[in-house]
């Protein structure tokens, strides 16, 4: 690993960074999720407002994305003991049970490993990170939060389905898509296929931008 002052970023499309790590789960690594998406996800800090709402909202959708066979898996730079108490405070004062491991990082190697430090923002906090990593652990999305400000949840969920979506059928998805709406076909790469475009049925616009119903 990197030393306290620096971090790496991992590439999208390429291998996420390997670990194995003590959680509230017992030891988990990446291997451990192969065959699964996994959902990745740092929080700067247990016992604080802003992220007891992610955790609450990520256990009331841990349902949802296991239909989807995806797994979540948290971490911050706090102990195990921390990560259990916490859990246990949300617990009794929200009536909300954390269903998910939390990763104890106090070394901090997977937040450096996955840049979830920005000296800028704290040297000892990961800011609010998650990375998308699929079935072959390749890191597919990865979204960054400020400290003050929540993630939305349920983005994640439209951003999953529509990631297995465009897996499935060869296509990419525009602005907001959710369920339903028309997709967008790859475009053609050469006048030929521009001409073939015309006549394979789909709602073309321009020669590089066709859609379809699934």
């Amino acid at each position: 690993m990197e030393n306290a002052s620096n971090s790496s970023f991992p590439h999208l499309n390429e291998a996420a960074p390997a670990f194995k790590a003590n959680t509230t789960h017992g030891e988990r690594s990446l291997d451990d999720y192969k065959g699964k998406w996994l959902i990745l996800f740092s929080h700067p800090a247990d016992f604080t407002p802003v992220c007891t709402t992610e955790f609450i909202a990520f256990a009331k959708a841990s349902d949802t994305f296991k239909s989807m066979n995806c797994e979540l898996l948290g971490l911050s730079i706090d102990s195990i003991y921390s990560h259990l108490a916490w859990m246990q405070s949300i617990k009794t004062s929200f009536g909300v049970e954390i269903p998910f491991p939390i990763i104890d990082d106090i070394k901090m190697d997977v937040a450096r490993a996955y840049g979830m430090i920005h000296p800028g923002a704290a040297d000892t906090q990961a800011v609010r990170a998650t990375f998308f990593i699929d079935p072959e652990g390749k890191l597919r999305a990865m979204v960054y939060y400020p400290m003050s400000n929540g993630r939305s949840i349920d983005e994640f969920v439209r951003l999953l389905t529509a990631m297995q979506t465009s897996d499935a059928n060869k296509i990419a998805t525009p602005e907001g898509w959710t369920p339903g709406c028309d997709v967008i076909v790859p475009p053609p790469k050469t006048p030929a296929a521009i001409e073939a475009r015309k006549g394979e049925g789909y709602a073309m616009k321009d020669w590089y931008f066709s859609t379809r119903k699934l």
